[in-house]
């Protein structure tokens, strides 16, 4: 590393031993609480009552934005809009849902109590004939997350880490050393237990965000990363929680900006959207994954002209398309915190074409890294 780089160092939030105190002290907790509920339901059953669990309903976003007459609503980042009452007493949907959030809580307690951990899908598998689908038991960890005020690494439950990392920054995460920053043209996971990430050091001057895994290699190869001081990420498409938050641990961490480079079709936005806005899937925990300064460094639509791209990369939305893109429009924190972005949308939409990341290459097939990349982050063309 050159001298001349300033190294970045992550805050230590606290030693190794506190932080594994803290913990297993957390994990107690959560613990007891879950005996409890599960206590209490089977008291209730016991003496010919039928239990009820209320639950909070939580939305980043709505889509009744009105552009001409934009009218107030209750979303929220941290504020629940309503509420859902299970209850044991009715044979209907909510029976069922709360049948399902009893047996995955077993589940959920039976980790704490061992202190293992294990997937959704292998929860699923322990009960598919009442679960049907694995979306069933991701509905189930929701209600779980929102009962009890925590998020999903607090109950054990791991997901399969789908993100990639590269670039100039290194860190231990449990007794795993990741060091990117010796090769750091080569992809490493992203880590999926945050909380157990330590040593923290980089000399990158900001972080890139790409969609897809094509695009993340086409940078590796070209030694992106080499060449300019930086940290890229990809989610590989929509970005999964672990992604979510290891990037908004960099950002907050390093105090870094971070980049987002995405396809131009309402897809890629949607995936830009996950970054910036959270998803309304996990709404409850939405103010804690979101990263509300990504800058959106392209590709726009105009681009494909101010680039002078040859038709045959020009692709005609589809209906799917634009009902997509109609969608995103409607949603209210494009009119309240993203005006540029909805515009930019719009025209994406009123031009009635879409074209790839890759559609770049057709102009030099370095043109991406040596040149599109590099030149908007000096000339500050981003959203």
């Amino acid at each position: 590393m050159a001298g001349r780089d300033k190294r970045r160092r992550a805050a230590p939030l606290e030693g190794d031993e506190q932080q594994l105190r803290r913990r297993q002290e957390e994990a107690a907790i959560l613990l007891r609480r879950i005996k409890g509920l599960v206590r209490w339901v089977v008291e209730e059953v016991a003496a010919g009552r039928s239990p009820s669990i209320v639950l909070h309903r939580y939305r980043n976003y709505c889509s009744s934005a009105d552009s001409a007459s934009p009218s107030p609503c209750a979303c929220s980042y941290d504020v629940p809009v309503g509420t859902d009452v299970l209850s044991l007493l009715h044979k209907d949907y909510h029976t069922s849902r709360l049948n399902v959030l009893l047996r995955v809580l077993l589940v959920v307690q039976q980790l704490l109590q061992q202190n293992k951990h294990c997937s959704k899908r292998d929860i699923y598998y322990m009960y598919p004939s009442i679960f049907v689908e694995v979306a069933v038991v991701d509905r189930a960890i929701n209600d779980i997350c929102i009962l009890f005020k925590c998020s999903r690494h607090n109950l054990n439950v791991v997901p399969v880490v789908k993100g990639l990392v590269m670039g100039w920054i290194r860190f231990v995460e449990g007794e795993k050393k990741v060091y990117c920053i010796t090769n750091v043209n080569a992809a490493f996971s992203i880590p999926v237990d945050i909380e157990a990430i330590k040593d923290v050091v980089s000399v990158a001057h900001y972080i890139l965000v790409v969609e897809k895994e094509t695009v993340f290699q086409r940078l590796a190869n070209d030694k992106f990363c080499e060449r300019n001081r930086c940290i890229v990420i990809t989610g590989r498409g929509y970005p999964d929680i672990p992604t979510r938050r290891f990037l908004r641990y960099l950002v907050e961490q390093l105090h870094l900006p971070a980049y987002c480079l995405v396809d131009s079709d309402p897809y890629g936005f949607d995936i830009l959207a996950t970054y910036k806005f959270g998803s309304l899937q996990l709404a409850h925990d939405a103010n804690l994954l979101r990263v509300p300064d990504i800058r959106w460094l392209g590709v726009f639509t105009s681009d494909f002209e101010e680039y002078c791209l040859p038709d045959c990369c020009l692709l005609h939305l589809l209906p799917e398309d634009r009902r997509k893109a109609e969608g995103i429009l409607a949603r209210c924190y494009l009119h309240r915190e993203a005006p540029e972005w909805r515009s930019e949308l719009e025209a994406m939409l009123q031009k009635g074409v879409k074209f790839e990341i890759e559609a770049l290459s057709a102009n030099s097939i370095s043109f991406l890294s040596d040149e599109y990349i590099p030149q908007k982050i000096k000339q500050g063309m981003h959203l």
